[in-house]
């Protein structure tokens, strides 16, 4: 079993059954607090933590007096609007005693379908852990059509621990972990403590999109798991409504691990290396040099450029020699690249009219 204390990077799902009361509408405030608590424990000892949270529509449609049945979508996105506030205001007071400062972040599937997106995401993550900010992340139900939708925050959940490069993604659920079939219908059903390998038999086991305990069902728990071993992180699925659902879920309650194989950081580079180049960048030996040792290219190591690639776009590294050293994801398009050549970074600004990042290509985007 992995160990929460032993995460550099921890995303958490909250489910909205169990952050919200079904039968009032009201929040949960005594069951977030005791979240709130395992969060400061965890960043005490050293774990980064990303929340990602339901609850805003439930929390919006008392408010807005709207029915406890399915909504349309224009009532949906109202009641998320109005919950939204709310939620975020929550999460803050609930850290704030801890001394905890809280972001909020509203993503659809679209930020990171497109590249470009993804890249912007995966940079904010990265600033608000630096600033040891705790970010509250939820679906963009305001804006969210259902063809740009996760329809679910498993998987966000799991796209986010791949985006973040986190080690462990934790779906605090109403069920104790993955079971070999639905517990409330077959008292034979086996619950499973550890999966290493998603087989078809274990999809088979989670049944339709549409069935199981939770919203979604375990078919997408098992979509999560997919995407989040992939990307080197390990998943557990366990009950949640515990006061301290974390310390619990670390003191041995039920629940179901699956474990990946790879690190956070081999499975994204090995990401990167498989993808196609879309243009090419030359470097001159001091840059080549400063890659080998562990460096981010800069714009003044670049001798010359390539293809027709945007932003986001993987393109070739190359030595003075034309030998390709990798590939790596350029945070500047073709035509911006060919202008910064050259330069140093503070130059960036004045050449292009606009400010941009330091490095060109940062060492976590490029595949050696």
């Amino acid at each position: 079993m992995a160990s929460l204390t032993s995460a550099k990077r921890l995303v958490v799902k909250i489910g909205s059954a169990l952050l919200v009361d079904k039968k009032t509408g009201e929040l949960r405030s005594d069951w977030l607090h005791g979240l709130a608590q395992d969060v400061a424990w965890l960043r005490s000892n050293g774990t980064q933590v990303v929340l990602v949270s339901s609850g805003s529509i439930a929390l919006g449609r008392g408010v807005l007096g709207l029915p406890k049945t399915d909504l349309a979508l224009e009532q949906s996105q109202a009641a998320a609007a109005v919950g939204q506030i709310r939620l975020a205001r929550a999460y803050e007071e609930a850290l704030a005693p801890h001394n905890i400062t809280t972001a909020q972040v509203l993503m659809t599937l679209e930020d990171t379908r497109d590249r470009r997106r993804y890249l912007n995401s995966r940079a904010t993550f990265a600033q608000l852990l630096a600033l040891d900010a705790v970010p509250i992340v939820n679906e963009n139900d305001t804006v969210a059509t259902d063809e740009i939708r996760y329809g679910d925050n498993d998987r966000l959940a799991a796209q986010i621990a791949a985006t973040i490069e986190a080690d462990q993604l934790v779906l605090l659920s109403d069920v104790d972990g993955f079971y070999s079939a639905n517990p409330s219908e077959d008292p034979t059903a086996v619950r499973y403590d550890v999966i290493d390998q998603i087989t078809p038999e274990i999809e088979a086991m989670a049944g339709d999109a549409g069935s199981g305990l939770s919203k979604g069902g375990m078919k997408t728990k098992i979509m999560a798991a997919k995407t989040a071993t992939a990307a080197g992180c390990a998943m557990a699925i366990c009950e949640g409504s515990a006061n301290r659902p974390l310390k619990s879920l670390e003191d041995g309650a039920p629940s179901t691990w699956f474990t990946a194989t790879l690190d956070p950081q081999t499975a994204r580079k090995r990401w990167i290396a498989a993808m196609k180049p879309c243009g090419s960048i030359t470097l001159d030996a001091g840059a080549t040099t400063a890659l080998g040792n562990g460096k981010s290219l800069l714009a003044a190591g670049v001798v010359s450029v390539s293809g027709d690639f945007q932003r986001g776009d993987p393109v070739s590294l190359n030595d003075p020699k034309g030998h390709q050293l990798g590939i790596g994801l350029s945070r500047y398009n073709a035509v911006e690249t060919k202008i910064i050549k050259g330069h140093q970074s503070h130059k960036i600004e004045v050449l292009l009219g606009y400010p941009g990042r330091a490095a060109l290509i940062h060492r976590d985007d490029m595949a050696l």
